[in-house]
């Protein structure tokens, strides 16, 4: 079975909308416009390239990430490795040719079915949507979390406001930097 791994970067508030400045939110690209870069904060995002096998993502993360990050030399990792996104919308012609291999799934069955194939961890950026479903839904086995030391406010939200059964997590990483960030790497417990 393979590893599900929701990485976000996320106010203390839990906030995770346009961390990188994407259009249509108040406090866009939040992540570095109040708080001073320090890169080994972000070391993190380099060895989630490395370990990864395959990319999850919702379709207005596709949408946004795929005009780009093909380009980008800071996810020059991602660019060979197989993408899945989740929609009911998106179509073939919908997908970039620039990227690698992406298909679509049109449903969390279709997660859990891919979760059950043979290969390396899975990483799901962005896709608040997305991951408030995989959570509710238990199909999240780790979390990596950068979280920024801000309060948001109003927008998008890691995980949903569901009233659900307790799950617990177990801290695996965790570290503190002089900035104020701090990075928590929670497994799910079953």
């Amino acid at each position: 079975m393979r590893t599900l791994i929701s990485t976000a970067f996320v106010s203390l508030d839990g906030v995770v909308e346009a961390p990188g400045g994407e259009p249509g939110y108040r406090n866009s690209g939040w992540t570095f416009k109040h708080t001073e870069f320090l890169p080994e904060a972000f070391e993190i995002k380099g060895r989630e390239q490395e370990e990864a096998a395959a990319m999850l993502l919702g379709r207005v993360s596709y949408q946004a990430f795929s005009p780009v990050w093909p380009d980008m030399a800071d996810f020059a990792g991602y660019k060979a490795m197989p993408k899945y996104v989740v929609s009911t919308s998106l179509g073939e012609d919908d997908l970039v040719s620039n990227w690698g291999r992406t298909t679509i799934l049109r449903s969390l069955d279709e997660v859990a079915a891919l979760k059950e194939t043979e290969g390396g961890p899975i990483i799901v950026h962005g896709s608040a949507s997305l991951n408030q479903a995989l959570s509710d839904a238990g199909l999240i086995d780790r979390y990596h979390l950068l979280v920024f030391p801000l309060l948001l406010g109003a927008g998008k939200r890691l995980f949903s406001a569901t009233d659900k059964d307790v799950q617990k997590l177990k801290l695996v990483e965790h570290e503190a930097y002089a900035n104020g960030l701090q990075k928590n790497v929670f497994d799910v417990i079953r």
